[in-house]
């Protein structure tokens, strides 16, 4: 079974829901006080989840305006009145390494123009090359209720069954209109696992219960996309599909659709009920949220 060697984020959104503060600062570098008690920014908690996980390599969909951004970051050395104090304090000379380690394993692909998740994610097509990837959002961060962090248990799950799995979340009818939807039967043997039977983007409370209903899951929960895939790198044509025909939902290219049709493609999908937490930061109320359940579960 391949090894899960390659992450791709895309970050190349506007932040529109997080205006005014958005304007100065990219919805990407929010800060947070994280479990380990460092304050960073948001892109690097969501690195630092696939890194430990076990993925080698990250490539971040940006702006082009904003790429400098992510390296200035990353990348640039401090001024050097500021590496002069930093230096005389152990704590923040090991953050400095932290980044420096990271910036190492980035690489950076630009999206010309906001044309949806679908359209964000094919960016990556020629750097992910021909081998199942990792892919995690840009403004959801993770807690896991386990010792093993939420993208390694998928990992693990793709480790066992070599296909499509994506992980979701039990989730009340009334969020629906904020998430990808699973509807699906559980597999034998496979704790949390489920085949999904159809995939719908933000769907209704109505087409939900008449399409989405999952065995085992209390009526009114579904699953709904957790912000986590392992993908095999045929997704990309079936993206290429949607954009060459301009299927679009909401106006956009979605990758809910291009997910249905390698589920229908290749007679089989997975999804994964994480043990963990998502957390949405693109949203105000959520992202104060974030903020309070990162400090009340940190070590």
């Amino acid at each position: 079974m391949k090894k899960i060697k390659k992450a791709v984020i895309p970050a190349a959104g506007f932040g529109t829901r997080l205006y005014p503060a958005s304007k100065v600062i990219k919805k990407e570098f929010f800060p947070i006080v994280d479990l380990d008690g460092m304050i960073k920014p948001i892109i690097q908690i969501i690195i630092e989840e696939a890194i430990n996980s076990g993925v080698d390599e990250v490539c971040i969909i940006v702006r082009e305006d904003e790429k400098s951004t992510f390296i200035k970051y990353f990348d640039d050395p401090l001024p050097p009145e500021f590496e002069k104090r930093i230096n005389k304090l152990p704590w923040a000379v090991n953050e400095s390494k932290r980044l420096s380690d990271l910036s190492k394993r980035l690489s950076y692909v630009v999206q010309k123009e906001q044309a949806g998740f679908g359209h964000a994610v094919y960016c990556a097509k020629d750097w992910v090359g021909d081998e199942p990837f990792l892919l995690l959002l840009g403004d959801h961060v993770y807690i896991s209720n386990t010792e093993t962090r939420c993208a390694k248990q998928i990992i693990d799950v793709f480790g066992r069954l070599g296909e499509n799995v994506c992980a979701v979340m039990r989730t009340s009818e009334d969020m629906l209109h904020l998430y990808g939807t699973v509807g699906g039967r559980q597999l034998k043997g496979f704790p949390r696992v489920y085949e999904a039977l159809e995939i719908k983007e933000k769907p209704t409370i109505e087409y939900a219960e008449r399409h989405l209903q999952t065995d085992s899951i209390p009526l009114g929960e579904y699953l709904c996309f957790f912000g986590q895939y392992i993908l095999m790198p045929d997704i990309f044509e079936y993206i290429k599909y949607l954009m060459d025909n301009n299927i679009k939902e909401r106006g956009e290219i979605q990758l809910t659709s291009a997910l249905d049709m390698a589920r229908k493609q290749r007679g089989i999908f997975y999804v994964y009920e994480t043990d963990g937490k998502r957390f949405d930061t693109g949203i105000p109320l959520s992202y104060a949220n974030t903020v309070t359940e990162f400090i009340k579960r940190r070590k």
